[in-house]
């Protein structure tokens, strides 16, 4: 590359070929004249008079026309960039000089390979604002490009690529990009299904067979079982706030996704019998494998009188045709299409792991160390991380509709004193773990209960039908949210031991218990809520059973929502140390779960930096992190993308857990940087508290946001409120933390993501702390991340563009709200760049600066029509169909344009 050519210069090619290709689109489906609109309207969007001129009194059908236009253009330019983004990478992500696999001790690296197990898990409540067929039609896309970019193409294959390329554009202009309905959890299931079919096909194969070459270069060979790496969901699992996802649906999701993986399951076994053409007339197989194809005859006569005589000489064909069988046997098993004997079917994905390991064995020992180490590792691999179901599924559910549950049981016995419900947590926590010691079941299973209760227990039974059918693990977690103390995890683990899931006389728990702390104060009480769960002796069994492990999930969407983004971080921070404390404590393992959203907001930002932050010796290899909405496309949208971002991730948990197994500052100097940041913290907060307690906030932020309009986009399942009732009297509390971020994304103002940093770090200024605000910069990762994250979102709010939505939408009484976070805003970046010594935001990203910056010419033409179609639409006596169209496109473009949701 020449010095002067930026190094994003093959991204800018793509984007500007795409967008010509765009325009041929528009001119031969819509005409010339559009198209010299689109080109002027694009030309003004650096002056506000000339471009609010140019759209002023344009018809809805035009409008939408430019709507559609400037959202395909985002749609394009988030191809490319995807595409090229493991070529251009942000400076704010780490990249590694060389793996951490070459740097650590190899019998460091060895012993952690057993605990090793990353785990992006997706969600069931997706803020992806795109259509599944726009999806599958950008990922062609990615295709086409990625296959422009070989140096070996001539004039031919690139006039070919590109004609392939116009023709999805044309489809693409021809699809509503608006969803008609809202999806069903079985229509998440299918979208986060196909996501975990590419990275089975295409990315994980491949990824962990680079780092078996990689341990076997350090003289390790690992296991193939092994699961350094797996897959979770909350599809068809997150029950809280979702009437939809009922226990039925619960296992109808699990169905579908055994009947996925097992096709999966088959293909390998297809590959592998294609390709182990031993004979034994070379080769002579193991006596072990001879037993295992004289068992294979008696149970499956049928496939020895197949292919018996055909692979005579073939025993590995031969013993993969039974495996086969098996696996045939167990999915029309699970179809209900059959009744096979319990011996011919798998009842479990390790019980088909054994069988593969003895092929291996047998293999190994005839000298066949490379085939074993090709072929069949890699379809050992593969099926060890994706297992029966494709992903874990997790239960989560609300602490409080347990209670609702056992205060009927309880009451109906009348053992207590008082109702059930005026019990205080630790009397709560006293009565169930004596339950739970005793044994005794508390209610009868066929005691009559209301409908929400009645599904509450029925919950339990189909949590133990799908471990029956599917196999111990597919269902692992059960999460409770909105946990306080430690009755609210007591309560859940005694309706598991009435449904039989726990069996502590014989050491038995089938799913463990996690508290998702999601709130300030719970999270300031983190450690000592662990303690006293930990303290019962009767839960400490669970535990024991569940191999001493204890998961905790930390909650970043209401702790910000509630008390800001600086104090929500900073608790969360304390918090990991706190429970670290406490595991080390009692002597359990601790794995954390990271709730974390695809905006700053809610947590998100780039996730090995986020675990490159953590305290030290909070990781022990084992983490989870939630991956939602756009981020699935982020992270997943290409093959690079998706094996850059687990290997990114895989690497920095590798560098957490052996690298920073002690605090990289003495103790002296965190307490001192603690110090800080708890004045950083309380000031934020404080400033953060005094605009959300303002009357006018509430008012204010459904007014000068399209939040009211979001729940018509139909983006996902779960309502996106959490009550009915007046929508003219709402509260904050009544907003789920998406919607939240989502409005104020649309309207540039990003409140979540940084309202209060520029008062902490003042705070901390004034109190004489600004060489220390400088070094704390520069050594501890938190306070950098923090700071990397806050310069981001401000970089993507723009407050001119607010104060349009303001101006045009808000009633004068509420205006000193914007007054107000204009001034923070100033305040803030002011903060930001001085602590970090830089005369502009993102000056060490100028890729990214510049990439924003293009994106503003083709946003601000959007947030124009939004702000004047919200305003005809509030000031309407009627709804307009074709005007909420409108609206709803520009809600989809705005949201493409920033890559951001909620």
């Amino acid at each position: 590359m020449a010095r002067d050519e930026p190094r994003d210069q093959a991204l800018r090619d793509d984007i500007r070929r795409l967008g010509e290709q765009l325009g041929g689109t528009l001119r031969t489906q819509v005409g010339h004249d559009f198209l010299d609109l689109v080109e002027d309207v694009r030309a003004r969007a650096d002056n506000d008079e000339a471009l609010a001129d140019r759209l002023a009194d344009l018809d809805l059908v035009t409008t939408i026309r430019l709507v559609r236009a400037f959202n395909s253009y985002f749609h394009l330019a988030n191809i490319a960039e995807q595409v090229h983004r493991p070529e251009v990478v942000s400076s704010t992500e780490p990249t590694p000089d060389s793996s951490i696999l070459d740097e650590v001790d190899a019998d460091d690296l060895e012993a952690l390979l057993p605990r090793l197990d990353i785990r992006p898990v997706f969600t069931a409540h997706p803020t992806e604002a795109t259509r599944r067929s726009v999806i599958h039609k950008r990922h062609q896309l990615a295709d086409l490009l990625e296959r422009r970019a070989d140096p070996r193409n001539e004039d031919t294959d690139l006039a070919r690529v590109d004609r392939h390329v116009s023709e999805i554009i044309d489809l693409l202009w021809q699809t509503n990009e608006l969803r008609v309905t809202r999806p069903t959890p079985m229509d998440e299931a299918n979208t986060v299904l196909s996501v975990l079919d590419d990275l089975w096909d295409d990315v994980v194969p491949a990824l962990l067979e680079d780092i078996v070459t990689a341990l076997h270069a350090r003289g390790i060979d690992p296991d193939p079982r092994l699961r350094p790496l797996r897959f979770g969901s909350w599809v068809g699992g997150d029950r809280d706030g979702n009437p939809y996802v009922t226990p039925q649906v619960t296992l109808d999701v699990l169905a579908l996704s055994h009947r996925r993986a097992l096709e999966h399951q088959l293909d390998g076994i297809d590959v592998l019998i294609a390709e182990l053409s031993i004979s034994s007339r070379i080769a002579d197989p193991s006596d072990e494998l001879r037993m295992f194809l004289e068992r294979g005859a008696e149970l499956m006569p049928e496939t020895v009188e197949r292919y018996g005589e055909l692979n005579a000489e073939e025993p590995y064909r031969l013993a993969l045709s039974f495996i086969k069988r098996r696996l045939e046997l167990t999915a029309a098993r699970a179809e209900g299409t059959g009744r096979p004997a319990e011996a011919r079917r798998y009842r479990s994905a390790d019980d088909y792991l054994d069988d593969l390991m003895i092929l291996r064995r047998s293999l190994l020992a005839a000298r066949g160390e490379r085939i074993v180490h090709g072929p069949l590792d890699r379809v050992i691999r593969a099926a060890a991380v994706f297992g029966f179901t494709m992903a874990t599924l997790d239960v989560r559910e609300n602490a409080s509709v347990h209670h609702d549950l056992l205060a009927d049981l309880f009451d109906r016995i009348e053992s207590l004193p008082r109702p059930y419900a005026h019990l205080g947590a630790s009397e709560r926590t006293t009565l169930l773990a004596d339950v739970l010691a005793s044994g005794r079941p508390l209610a009868p299973a066929g005691v009559p209960l209301d409908e929400p209760r009645a599904r509450t227990r029925d919950l339990f039974d189909h949590i133990r039908i799908a471990l029956d059918r599917y196999g111990e693990g597919t269902i692992e977690s059960y999460i409770v949210s909105m946990s306080r103390d430690a009755d609210d995890v007591l309560a859940p683990v005694v309706l598991a031991a009435d449904a039989g899931l726990i069996d502590l006389a014989a050491g038995t728990a089938r799913i463990g218990f996690v508290p998702l702390l999601e709130t300030i104060d719970e999270l300031r009480d983190a450690g000592p809520i662990l303690d006293r769960l930990l303290s019962v002796p009767a839960y400490r069994k669970v535990v024991d059973a569940r191999g001493g492990e204890q998961e905790v999930m930390l909650g970043y969407s209401d702790s910000n929502k509630v008390g800001g983004t600086t104090t929500s971080l900073w608790e969360i921070h304390r918090a990991m140390r706190a429970l670290r404390d406490v595991a080390e404590k009692h002597g359990v393992r601790l794995r954390l779960f990271h709730g974390r959203g695809g905006t700053v907001g809610r947590g998100g930002g780039s996730t090995p930096a986020a675990i490159l932050a953590q305290p030290y010796r909070v990781l022990d290899g084992a983490i989870k992190i939630t991956e939602q909405g756009e981020v699935l496309s982020d992270k997943y949208g290409t093959t690079a993308l998706a094996r850059r971002n687990l290997a990114l991730t895989l690497d920095a948990t590798v560098r957490a857990t052996l690298l920073h197994t002690e605090s990289r500052q003495s103790d002296a100097e965190l307490e001192e940087w603690d110090g800080v940041m708890e004045t950083v913290s309380r000031a934020a907060n404080e400033a953060y508290l005094s605009l959300i307690d303002d009357p006018s906030l509430v008012p204010y932020f459904q007014t000068s946001t399209p939040v009211d309009e979001l729940g018509a986009l139909n983006i996902g399942s779960r309502p996106a409120r959490r009550s009915g009732g007046d929508e003219t009297d709402r509260s904050l509390d009544d907003l789920r933390a998406i919607p939240w971020v989502f409005g104020w994304t649309q309207s540039r103002q990003n409140v979540p993501g940084w309202f209060g940093v520029g008062a902490g770090l003042a705070a901390a200024r004034a109190a004489g702390h600004g060489d220390l605000l400088a070094t704390m910069a520069e050594r501890w990762h938190f306070f950098a991340t923090f700071l990397s994250n806050a310069e981001m979102v401000l970089t993507k709010t723009d407050l001119g563009i607010a104060e349009r939505y303001v101006d045009a939408l808000v009633a004068p009484d509420h205006h000193h709200v914007f007054d107000r976070i204009r001034d923070e805003y100033d305040r803030t970046v002011a903060e930001v760049k001085r602590t970090l010594a830089t005369s502009a935001l993102l000056e060490h990203d100028a890729v990214l600066a510049r990439t924003l910056d293009v994106r503003d010419q083709y946003l601000k033409p959007l947030h124009h029509l939004q702000v004047e179609l919200l305003r005809r639409s509030r000031a309407a006596s009627a709804p307009d169909n074709t005007r909420r169209r409108a609206l709803l496109l520009t809600v989809n473009g705005i949201a493409a344009g920033l890559r951001n949701t909620g």
